[in-house]
């Protein structure tokens, strides 16, 4: 199973820390963090990571993770990876997005006319993009996943191997991580808190 997370010049280190902390724990997973070019990448909180692999290296993941970005529009002019996104889609398995990760699978032409979800802030500017934006914690529509921000990631990360493989290694995996789970895409513990902003 050929897991690859993008990392992107200024995306946010915890959109692809906790799906890769969830997603690992699948059995014979084979993780790549992949991007354009092979060169440092530099997070939003100024931590440099170093890709282990290239968008031209990996041309057949199983799960794609699109991480958020506090800077979407450094991501979304990023014209090599949104390609690369779009031509990896019909042979993976899932295509997944965590936060403004969401917004690369919209101009990847993935979420046209689809359910999908982002951090409360991003979520006029994904409808403009063509997704059916909903207000939920992480939805699935067809072999399309995304999540709100940040810690959603984990839910969702959860979700999909709940869905997969079995509801018991998710739990076990939570558990590990010492991480409440939340297991229901329509919540959201933090509804009340967007309603004020």
């Amino acid at each position: 199973m050929k897991l690859a997370f993008v990392r992107d010049d200024q995306f946010t280190l915890m959109d692809l820390a906790g799906p890769v902390d969830v997603l690992r724990g699948w059995p014979s997973a084979e993780v790549h963090y992949v991007a354009s070019g092979a060169a440092l990448v530099t997070t939003d909180s100024g931590m440099q990571v170093r890709p282990s692999t290239t968008i031209a290296e990996l041309r057949d993941p199983d799960i794609v993770v699109v991480p958020g970005t506090g800077r979407p529009d450094l991501m979304l002019a990023d014209g090599a990876l949104t390609g690369w996104l779009r031509d990896v889609a019909d042979g993976a398995q899932w295509m997944a997005s965590v936060c403004t990760g969401a917004g690369l699978l919209a101009v990847a032409g993935l979420l046209q006319g689809r359910r999908a979800t982002t951090h409360w802030a991003y979520r006029a500017q994904l409808a403009s993009m063509g997704a059916e934006v909903v207000d939920e914690r992480f939805v699935f529509d067809g072999r399309i996943v995304t999540a709100a921000g940040v810690s959603a990631g984990i839910d969702m990360a959860l979700a999909v191997i709940a869905r997969l493989i079995r509801p018991e290694l998710a739990e076990e995996i939570a558990v590990l991580m010492e991480y409440e789970w939340h297991r229901d895409a329509d919540h959201d513990p933090f509804a009340a808190i967007h309603k004020l902003v």
